[in-house]
């Protein structure tokens, strides 16, 4: 892992880089990408060049592509999503005196990028000589509405600083932007070639629209323009559309002291069944929105959104300036992830980049959910009815492989599976519980029984039926074998332990649900016979464990396996799907990321407390993380057995993986998983907040380093503020009604007068060892 340092200030409001680093470019143009949720721009200059990944995308709309097999077998998908790169409206081109504004000529005096997490926007200051001399300053502050879903605008300001110059901007719509080929790692996208066909073009004054159709998966997009001006002298203007690029061309005499002054508004729209000039509408109706708003409106709402957000959802760290500012970028970014999808999937890199064929994985309901669900749920709520959405398809995929009920994807972006490695896709049928468990999460906190009758329940049932139709009941138990887990080193187990678990739980859920609205229940034909199947498979569950060692197994017979050579495996050996054969991985005792863990802090009403010390210990030797999922998760449980230190360097882990790109693939966009782990962290961590009860419960404990850390959670229409510090903790309750709370396994009433209880001292921790080169950087 990387983890030299990555030359961003630290500030606790906001992300600023200063000078310029070209080779830095792929991951500060995903770090500093802007979201809605809807609309995704990569940080990329607005000249257009240089750019390392030209980025702009709008959520749920992708090319299909065809899956490739050396050999065909029953079930395999045969058709795969990847997100298209769509018609890149940040491009406003800079010429000073007929010489194109390039950072990569001339000279550049001073340069420095904001992201403001207050704000919602990213600024950018930069004073640059063209190479005959001339030289000026260049201004920008763009941003992606959170409250205009489908608007985004640019502020862009040139000063000439020295002589009076002339200057031509050149604003663009430009669609099928040429993307660089990378290649040799798995986890990136597919490539593209010219996915867009052109259908519309129109350009007028300074406005323009593109309307533009996929090739393959039969959606249509556009994207309009248009502008206002501030310059001194009559500028000459030219407008202009082809059939992949519309400009708007403006040239001016602008004198020392002055400055041309443009703002760009940009909007977009797609659909799967809506015509040309619908969407051109549509577009061009957002367009005169955002335009009679004004960009100083746009600004405005965007901060009273954000003073809203941060209000609900801020955490406050005292004791370390870097991980402080971590903290709220990680929360910025889950916010812009998640925050307008509405029915729309949360894609594992967010709209940041094309990483992942920008698919949703798990990663969104077991990590970015519960930090929605507990500071946004109404965002939550939309994450979920897409799940909903899409269960015909994932009815369709159980009845193809002869099973009942619903089987959703390991990766989609249509909820159609868009993994041809079945060991690692389909076989990972956790997935099934995860959104169940998100789903009764989400339920618990809010009690929103109008999800709970459209929508709660049906995935509840039919994730439910999936299990008992997957699974068969034996003299020792309820078995679900030949899957794989959240660890993708250990394919095609059975009795995968978070697996059972988490199945466990989804029948018990499904089961009370039915039981809640017998009239959903008779909806879906469920019968009491079913019911009483459901929780007999659940009570029947078979959770492996070694007697011997006395430690849970990963799966059944995990720990009789030979263990992975740690020892002589070099660091550039990491990460290791890359470097050895799943043949190896497959059948040694080696995890890529927490499971056994996750499931202890999921389901920790099935650990006692001896055991969670001595499943920590095993497994956290054998832990390599080759996954960004995996830090936060053992910073939770390494809290909760005492071990702070250990807490606290996984906490930092997960909370700089972008930031200090530990994996070296930020240039594909964030991990938006990681990210909202850094709330897992926090929160599930040194809050010691758990969610499975019907009352929130928590056990804090502070690591040193930290002086104080101040969190807020939303639960059944009541707001709680705590404050945790060393020795004690303070809940206040900051709207709502009175509710019960548990602190360290004493319940107590929260009112208006708060609580200030005495924190218990940490028990003593049992000792930790990592596999030889793992261990995370010790943050103090």
């Amino acid at each position: 892992m990387v983890n030299e340092d990555k030359g961003f200030a630290i500030d606790p409001w906001q992300l600023r880089w200063a000078g310029l680093d070209l080779d830095a470019l792929r991951r500060t143009e995903s770090i500093f990408a802007l979201s809605n949720g809807h609309i995704g721009l990569r940080g990329t200059f607005e000249e257009g060049e240089p750019v390392a990944l030209p980025g702009t995308y709008l959520n749920g709309f992708y090319e299909s592509r065809v899956l490739p097999y050396a050999e065909t077998g029953f079930g395999y998908p045969q058709h795969g999503q990847t997100v298209v790169n769509v018609t890149d409206g940040k491009i406003i081109r800079l010429l000073v005196e007929d010489e194109p504004m390039d950072l990569r000529y001339g000279h550049t005096e001073s340069h420095e990028r904001v992201l403001d997490f207050r704000s919602g926007t990213l600024r950018r200051d930069t004073v640059w000589t063209s190479p005959t001399g001339r030289r000026v300053r260049i201004r920008s502050e763009r941003l992606v509405s959170f409250t205009e879903r489908a608007v985004a605008a640019i502020h862009y300001r040139v000063e000439p600083l020295d002589d009076d110059l002339e200057i031509v901007v050149q604003s663009d719509l430009l669609a099928n932007e040429p993307i660089p080929a990378v290649e040799g790692d798995p986890r990136r996208a597919a490539g593209l070639d010219r996915p867009l066909v052109a259908e519309h073009r129109s350009a007028s004054d300074l406005a323009a629209v593109l309307v533009h159709h996929t090739q393959r998966s039969g959606l249509r997009m556009a994207a309009g323009m248009n502008h206002e001006l501030e310059v001194g002298n009559h500028p000459r203007l030219v407008v202009q559309a082809e059939d992949d690029l519309a400009r708007v061309t403006i040239a001016a005499d602008v004198a020392r002291g002055d400055s041309l002054c443009l703002t760009k508004f940009l909007a977009y729209g797609w659909s799967a069944r809506r015509s040309a000039p619908a969407l051109r509408a549509q577009v061009e109706a957002a367009l005169a929105a955002g335009m009679e708003i004004g960009w100083a409106g746009l600004l405005q709402r965007q901060r009273d959104y954000l003073d809203d957000f941060w209000t609900q959802a801020d955490i406050e760290l005292d004791g370390d300036a870097e991980l402080q500012q971590a903290v709220r970028f990680a929360l910025f970014h889950v916010l812009q992830a998640g925050a307008r999808g509405e029915a729309r999937a949360i894609p594992a890199k967010g709209l940041t980049g094309p990483g992942y064929d920008g698919h949703a994985f798990w990663d969104t309901e077991t990590y970015v959910l519960p930090v929605l669900t507990y500071t946004m749920p109404m965002a939550a709520r939309d994450a979920l009815r897409w799940r909903h959405a899409t269960l015909d398809r994932a009815r369709a995929r159980a009845d193809e492989l002869g099973r009942e009920g619903a089987m959703f994807p390991w990766r989609s972006i249509n909820g159609e599976e868009a993994s041809g490695y079945w060991p690692t896709a389909t076989a990972a049928v956790h997935i099934n519980a995860d959104i169940a468990d998100a789903a009764a999460r989400y339920l618990r906190a809010t009690g929103d029984e109008e999800f709970d009758i459209d929508c709660g329940t049906e995935l509840l049932v039919e994730t439910a039926r999936l299990w008992a139709s997957l699974g068969h009941l034996e003299s020792d138990g309820f078995r679900i074998d030949g899957v794989t887990g959240p660890d993708e080193y250990s394919a095609l187990a059975d009795n995968n332990l978070y697996t059972n678990l988490m199945a466990q739980r989804n029948l018990r859920e499904a089961a009370a649900a039915c039981t809640r609205h017998p009239e959903v229940a008779a909806r879906l034909e469920v019968k009491d016979d079913e019911i009483a199947r459901w929780r007999e498979y659940a009570d029947a569950m078979l959770v492996p464990y070694n007697a011997e060692l006395r430690v849970h197994e990963q799966s059944e017979g995990f720990t009789r396996y030979a263990c992975w050579d740690f020892d002589n495996t070099p660091e550039s050996k990491y990460p290791l799907l890359l470097h050895y054969p799943y043949f190896d991985l497959y059948r040694l005792q080696v995890v890529k990321q927490a499971d056994l863990v996750l499931a202890m802090y999921l389901c920790p009403d099935a650990f006692d407390v001896d055991a969670k010390r001595r499943d920590f210990v095993y497994y956290d030797a054998l832990t390599v993380r080759d996954s960004s999922l995996s830090s936060c998760v053992q910073a939770v449980l390494a809290a909760e057995i005492g071990d702070l230190d250990l807490a606290y360097d996984y906490f930092a882990e997960a909370a700089l993986t972008d930031l200090h790109d530990l994996y070296g693939n930020a240039d594909g966009g964030l991990h938006i998983a990681a990210l909202a782990g850094t709330w897992l962290g926090c929160v599930g961590g040194f809050g010691g907040f758990r969610d499975h009860d019907q009352h929130p419960v928590f056990a804090p404990r502070l690591p040193r380093p930290l002086r104080r850390m101040g969190f807020r959670i939303r639960w059944r229409g009541s707001r709680i503020g705590v404050e945790v510090t060393e020795s004690e903790t303070s809940y206040r309750l900051l709207a709502g009604d009175p509710l019960p709370v548990s602190h360290h396994g004493t319940m107590h009433k929260l009112t208006e007068a708060g609580l200030t209880l005495r924190n218990p001292p940490p028990p003593t921790p049992p000792a930790v060892t990592q596999p030889r080169g793992r261990a995370p950087r010790p943050r103090r």
